[in-house]
């Protein structure tokens, strides 16, 4: 009874030690190393404290209750709970756990198999019912305050604890002991700690209303582009834009010696075509941020710190977008990524960006042909831009996004005779990751060629912009750069027709207004702010009030409703067809589709269950093992390679099925 006494008076001291000692658990189990964590409270003192102290104000209603053990213990796993999240997201992807991701909590199942084997899927459900179990017995058992509560003062002191914090958390943002903008999420929670780094992407989201906000203020903006000519009149080129995973000059680096120029063809393109510094908003992550820009000539800069426009705003409305503004001229918008559609959740997200169509990896052909961590080559995608041009009679805007140079690169030797050396980093595994990632942008620099030699032929005008998206995941900081500017690649804007070279250094958000400028296109109200104001006074305050508008405010721009509505996009260009099934094999049951436009990701249901599917090419598929009667429903969708394992077209389920009837196969009649 006297320890229990001695503990009640030192009770806030022993709060603040345990909440130290919680959050230092947290970090070793998001680091995935007590090491780690260690360095990181020894390195950055100030940062860690502020973290635990922030663990410590949310504990202080414990002293407005008289179960303070259950209340203490229910903080504490629930903290530790966010930190075991942490660590396992981050055991299976490089991106941690933000607030975007808290709708996955609604579904405790789908985040538990998404990141989990079987095994730690039970293994998780018992420690989690361990965890309910205590609780109970503590809510039931558990020592009671014996003492009145005197909630004036222990109120008083709640109230105090978060006005002294939120000063503490001004403080140390003014003298940049934090920081409310995130170049890169990923580096952004090992440097500011992830509580802080969560709750800020948790509740500082979209963009806040402009002090002078109002529809006389819009109008005020957009009287400011009347020296804007009209939008020149007849055919338009396509427009293409090319976006370069982790794609950077390796020669801007000043201690890599390189055996050879890894990016000959896109140096060569710079000199003789309008080219220049690419600002972008991430460094070594972030690809659908710059993406976000580039596409929507947004700035993110106005946005919460470290979010993703795709995983917040975009999943409940449409956006002015480049798309949506060119198909009112006539364009087809295709979108292009040589990987998995659910990436970044492109499949849903595109539709309200405008696009007609999306090819991803599961609908080319190719997209077998792998580097050595398993991202599709960038070789691929010139056979589908071209297919993209070729399926319109109109002008294409074709938005494409590689993957090959994507990290993480590895510390071991991969490239059994590597076509570049890198020496000059600090260690022979830096010096082995460069090699391997200046190899990949090599191949990516010959793809590169052999676009530009495709469309130089090609029958129609074309605009290409490719620019690299973000610099790799290197650990680069600025004093290793001869540009001395860490959220900066390099762009080229090539085409087939003469244009005149005239180079500009422009943010990822300026470039699609640059190129409509260079076509004679003055459209959209974002694009048209950009091509009147862009470096004159207040461009940066105008741009964000406007940004506020047309995604959070009352719309005035519109005339108080968006005009935009979400497209009906089709996945690949091409349908999938199902033309005839032959019985290859009576004694195991083996089955030989023919169709056109399978892939590998291509697979057979039967009566609506998957099968082992077998791709031979793309007219045909085998299954076998499943002895078929009368009526079977045999159909063929594209399978997403994820984990999730989701079809990505229904459908394909409803357009390219047969049934099995009386020993043929025959496609269905309406009322079967």
């Amino acid at each position: 009874m006297k320890l229990y006494k001695v503990c009640n008076r030192i009770s806030l001291l022993l709060h603040a030690l345990c909440s130290a000692a919680g959050y230092f658990l947290i970090e070793a189990i998001s680091r995935h190393s007590f090491m780690e964590a260690w360095d990181f409270m020894t390195a950055k003192p100030l940062v860690f404290a502020y973290n635990a102290g922030l663990i410590f104000t949310t504990s202080l209603i414990v002293y407005l209750f008289r179960r303070r053990c259950f209340w203490r213990f229910l903080i504490a796993i629930f903290w530790l709970l966010l930190g075991i999240i942490n660590g396992v997201i981050l055991a299976n992807r490089v991106t941690p756990f933000t607030g975007p991701d808290l709708h996955l909590l609604t579904d405790g199942m789908a985040i538990l198999n998404k990141y989990l084997p079987s095994w730690g899927v039970v293994v998780a459900l018992i420690v989690l019912g361990f965890f309910v179990l205590l609780l109970l017995g503590l809510l039931i058992k558990g020592p009671k305050y014996t003492r009145k509560i005197k909630y004036r003062y222990d109120l008083l002191l709640v109230v105090v604890g978060i006005l002294a914090f939120a000063g503490i958390t001004q403080l140390a943002l003014e003298k940049r002991v934090l920081s409310n903008y995130f170049g890169n999420i990923a580096f952004a929670y090992e440097d500011y700690g992830y509580p802080y780094c969560l709750a800020v992407t948790i509740f500082d989201t979209g963009i806040s209303c402009p002090r002078d906000y109002s529809e006389s203020e819009i109008k005020r903006i957009e009287n400011t582009e009347e020296n804007l000519p009209e939008t020149k009149s007849g055919e338009h080129p396509n427009i293409i834009f090319i976006q370069l995973e982790s794609f950077f000059d390796p020669e801007l680096v000043n201690y890599l010696k390189l055996s050879e120029d890894p990016i000959p063809n896109f140096r060569k393109l710079m000199k003789e075509y309008t080219s220049g510094y690419y600002k972008v908003p991430a460094v070594g992550a972030g690809t659908a941020n710059t993406e976000f820009e580039s596409i929507t000539g947004m700035s993110l800069h106005y946005f919460g710190p470290g979010e993703y426009p795709y995983k917040s705003i975009l999943k409940e409305t449409t956006c002015e977008s480049a798309p949506y503004v060119l198909k009112n001229l006539g364009y087809t918008t295709h979108a292009i990524h040589n990987n998995e559609a659910n990436f970044y959740g492109r499949r849903s997200i595109f539709p309200n960006l405008g696009f007609d169509t999306f090819t991803s990896a599961e609908y080319m052909p190719e997209e077998e042909d792998k580097n050595p961590l398993g991202w599709t080559k960038d070789e691929v995608l010139t056979d589908e831009i071209i297919k993209c041009l070729d399926s319109s009679e109109g002008s294409d805007y074709i938005y494409t996004i590689s993957v090959q140079g994507h990290g993480a690169y590895p510390e071991e030797e991969l490239l059994d005779d590597p076509e570049i050396t890198v020496t000059g980093a600090a260690t022979e595994e830096k010096n082995t990751q460069w090699e391997y990632y200046v190899n990949q942008i090599h191949e990516m620099d010959n793809f590169v060629k052999e676009l530009t030699d495709a469309l130089a032929d090609y029958p129609e005008d074309v605009v290409l912009v490719m620019y690299g998206d973000h610099l790799p995941t290197m650990g680069l900081k600025v004093e290793n750069l001869n540009n001395k500017y860490l959220f900066q690649t390099e762009y080229v804007m090539w085409d087939n027709f003469g244009m005149e070279k005239k180079d500009v250094n422009l943010a990822a958000y300026q470039m699609a207004a640059e190129v409509m400028d260079r076509v004679g296109i003055h459209e959209g109200t974002v694009f048209r702010y950009h091509q009147a104001r862009r470096n004159t006074r207040n461009y940066q305050v105008d741009l964000e009030t406007l940004q506020y508008d047309l995604l959070y405010g009352e719309k005035y721009s519109y005339g108080g409703e968006s005009p935009f509505q979400r497209t009906k996009m089709r996945m690949g260009l091409y349908d999938v067809s199902l033309d005839f099934m032959e019985l290859v094999s009576d004694s195991d049951f083996t089955y030989r589709l023919k169709g056109t436009n399978f892939t590998p990701s291509s697979q057979v249901k039967v009566n609506g269950e998957w099968v082992d599917t077998v791709y031979v090419n793309e007219t045909t598929l085998m299954i076998s093992g499943t002895e078929l009667d009368d009526f079977d429903r045999i159909s063929v969708s594209q399978r997403s390679n994820s984990s999730t394992r989701k079809a990505l077209s229904k459908s394909y389920d409803r357009s390219c099925y047969m049934l099995y009837s009386e020993n043929k196969w025959k496609l269905p009649s309406e009322n079967e």
